[in-house]
């Protein structure tokens, strides 16, 4: 089957920026005149446009900087070098630090070419590329927040508990209903984070076109590729229920201590809190001493490797491309392509398999032989909780006190703050009222467990997402700093 393409039309941009200039002390270090008492220290990739990069095997080009007319309306990215003559001469403002915007403060021509973007859609990690003719303008991959199932399940657990200690409550069951083309929040909330990406890429590009891949996955054949005809109506507990199948499965004796004789519990191999489905692939049979001892950890973790095994892969990625693929171009209005054919591509141009990578094959580089240059850095992000609203915890303490449930702000510091300590980026991933924080790479490498708070100095804020700009490698991705403030 041919690729299909749809042109983009573009219109008002829905979602407004969610890029503001950053507040508190480092906005006026932003805008200010390089010199004694402004910026100062701006690094920049080599001039050399033609450095090899070791994640693609083709030539690259220095990352290019997004730039914003008078009117706030994308113009062509210009070299990280032209920006900064810009800003030293007052011509220009900073409009984001990560990944790095700025705002021309005069009128000028509004010349622009046809930029393509290409977006691999995904459960958890979501790949983007915009090419133009000449080259990859922009790249980088998101992770979004696999959460929300589990803090839904947290708070419909407190009501039930706090309803449960009202006398009387009126019946509200019927008057609840769900709209056409409903889906579960957890789902609902992918699918948002999708087009709050690519609505903001259309705020700092001029971007033309947008092709997204989608998918569509037989569930029943990944699990039993041999299944054909009127298997597809015949389920894995034909013949039996749940208890009566896992009997036979595992010969009416404890899956870890092999004994029978005992009432035996029905388990989860993993664990649901760790991610783990109520499919009968991913159940299993344990005595009550076992379940106990098991506790939350997976049958490989609690010395059962083989059980573990026989757990399958669960399929929520697949339902979830299975659901929103033909959503999300129908929101957009946008062309798509198919995984084989992307496939097909990357394998041909010799590229690993990356996010990133797919993402740029999506947007068609170097598909027609125009051999476009990869950028030399990718935007790494990382969606997080903007904020824990709750007020208070839910259990009582002695004399029917309740304690505060978070701390919400410690000086001028909020969670998810991106931060310098030591000239190192790093991100507050716990935040104490102590004014001891403990701190983060993007990645999770630990920085400290308690830093001070008088020891930081701020750089932007979370806003529900932590950005950084690496520089792509084969193996690995090093973070660097394009434009280093002092």
């Amino acid at each position: 089957m041919k690729e299909q393409r749809k042109t983009q039309k573009l219109g008002e941009s829905i979602t407004p920026l969610g890029a503001v200039p950053a507040q508190g002390s480092v906005v006026a270090k932003l805008k200010a005149m390089r010199g004694s008492s402004g910026a100062c220290g701006v690094k920049t990739f080599p001039n050399n446009p033609e450095e090899r990069n070791q994640h693609s095997g083709k030539s690259v080009q220095e990352l290019r900087v997004p730039v914003l007319n008078m009117r706030g309306k994308p113009l062509m990215p210009t070299r990280p070098q032209k920006a900064r003559k810009l800003l030293e001469a007052g011509k220009a403002k900073v409009i984001n630090r990560t990944p790095f915007v700025i705002q021309l403060l005069y009128a000028t021509g509004e010349a622009k070419q046809d930029i393509t973007l290409g977006v691999d859609s995904g459960y958890k990690t979501v790949g983007y590329s915009a090419i133009s003719g000449t080259g990859e303008l922009i790249a980088g991959e998101l992770e979004l927040r696999g959460d929300i199932k589990r803090l839904l399940e947290k708070r419909r657990a407190y009501r039930r508990g706090r309803r449960s200690r009202l006398w009387y409550r009126e019946p509200r069951f019927d008057n609840r209903g769900r709209k056409d083309g409903w889906l579960a929040p957890s789902l609902d909330h992918k699918l948002q984070s999708h087009i709050k990406l690519i609505e903001q890429l259309k705020q700092i590009l001029p971007i033309t076109n947008v092709i997204i891949e989608v998918a569509s996955f037989d569930q029943q054949k990944m699990v039993k590729p041999e299944i054909s005809g009127v298997e597809y109506q015949q389920g894995e507990l034909q013949g039996y229920n749940v208890r009566n199948y896992l009997l036979e499965k595992f010969n009416h004796k404890c899956a870890y201590c092999g004994k029978k004789d005992v009432p035996l519990e029905i388990e989860h191999i993993v664990p649901k809190s760790r991610g783990g489905s109520n499919r009968v692939s991913n159940l299993t049979l344990s005595c009550h001493d076992c379940n106990q001892k098991k506790g939350n950890k997976t049958a490989k973790e609690f010395g059962h490797p083989g059980i573990q095994k026989q757990a399958k892969q669960p399929l929520k990625a697949t339902a979830f491309m299975n659901v929103i693929r033909r959503k999300l171009v129908d929101i957009l209005n946008c062309g798509w392509t198919y995984g084989y054919i992307t496939k097909h591509n990357r394998v041909k141009q010799g590229l690993e398999k990356s996010h990133v990578n797919d993402a740029f094959v999506i947007a068609g580089g170097n598909v027609e032989g125009e051999g476009q240059k990869r950028s030399a850095a990718i935007c790494k992000g990382k969606e997080v909780r903007r904020q824990n609203r709750s007020l208070y915890k839910a259990n009582l303490l002695k004399g029917g006190r309740r304690k505060r449930n978070t701390v919400k702000e410690v000086g001028k510091f909020r969670r998810f703050d991106k931060v310098i300590y030591k000239k190192v980026k790093c991100f507050i991933y716990g935040l104490r009222s102590s004014g001891y924080f403990d701190l983060r790479t993007i990645d999770g490498e630990k920085i400290g467990a308690a830093i001070n708070s008088k020891k930081l100095t701020l750089v932007e804020r979370a806003r529900g997402r932590i950005e950084e700009v690496k520089r792509a490698t084969s193996s690995t991705t090093e973070a660097v700093d394009l434009f280093a403030f002092c």
